[in-house]
């Protein structure tokens, strides 16, 4: 059973740590906003819950240097980066055949300091989860956009959360098939789930296997919301025209704006 949630504690010197985890962040190439990242940096602090912190799809180790920096301040346990580091999409393979992202992956995580923060799992996310066995505080899912690819992610590993836990999924405010509808129709429909958000493209949502139900009207409106955006990227096609219009019209309907951990906190406080 899960446990219900009454307050949640925010470390006092949080907006200092999440200046100096971006810092570092931000040295590494990749697709994490600022906003993005101290998003999941606050995240990475507050989430109550047992277990290790889940990142599935590292590429050089933005989002993992964010994580690390802000895990080994407050003690809060390993990183597990698990990503294969053959991305077809992010690297040249026509150039180089064997191209990887490991070791860029490895220097990244070196560099800012938190290489023993960090368990990287080289290995693709599906095989991952057959043997996964330990319970996780907080899910950041930014692997395969596809659609059977996100939803495989979700299932795989969001089973393993922890009451009170937390899964993220990036981009899903971004023309990608897979992580707006997968969080739309299997996340925001279930009552496993309680208080859920967006924040820029990045989609959250809180276990809460006890008063889930407590939060259903506000998981339907959210979910109405989103429901206009699936039919543009259900083809994972790319928008022109009137119908990219349309789409950034229905999104910005949707609620994304930055918050701040209090907002967050307050946000998921027990009803």
């Amino acid at each position: 059973m899960g446990r219900l949630l009454t307050a949640i504690a925010i470390p006092a010197d949080l907006e200092h740590v999440l200046d100096e985890a971006w810092k570092e962040a931000e040295k590494v190439e990749g697709y994490l906003s600022e906003n993005e990242a101290r998003f999941l940096g606050m995240l990475a602090a507050c989430v109550p819950g047992k277990g290790p912190i889940v990142e599935i799809g590292s590429f050089k180790g933005r989002s993992t240097v964010m994580l690390g920096k802000v895990a080994a301040r407050y003690g809060l346990g390993p990183v597990v980066a698990i990503d294969p580091h053959n991305s077809t999409i992010l690297l040249d393979h026509q150039a180089n055949p064997q191209a990887s992202s490991y070791d860029c992956f490895l220097e990244s995580i070196r560099a800012a300091g938190v290489a023993e923060q960090v368990e990287p799992l080289v290995r693709d996310s599906k095989e991952a989860a057959k043997t996964w066995q330990r319970p996780i505080r907080l899910l950041w899912i930014d692997g395969d956009h596809s659609y059977e690819g996100a939803k495989s992610d979700v299932e795989g590993f969001s089973r393993h959360l922890d009451p009170l836990g937390v899964m993220a999924i990036h981009d899903a405010l971004n023309v990608f098939p897979g992580p707006l509808r997968v969080f739309a129709e299997d996340v925001l429909t279930s009552d496993r789930y309680g208080p859920a958000g967006f924040v820029h493209s990045i989609a959250w949502a809180q276990v809460r296997p006890e008063d889930g139900g407590a939060f259903r009207k506000e998981r339907a409106s959210l979910a109405r919301r989103v429901a206009r955006l699936i039919p543009f990227v259900r083809n994972g096609e790319a928008l022109e025209g009137m119908r990219k219009r349309q789409y950034k019209f229905w999104r910005y309907l949707v609620p994304h704006s930055a918050v701040d951990a209090r907002e967050w906190a307050d946000s998921v406080r027990a009803k």
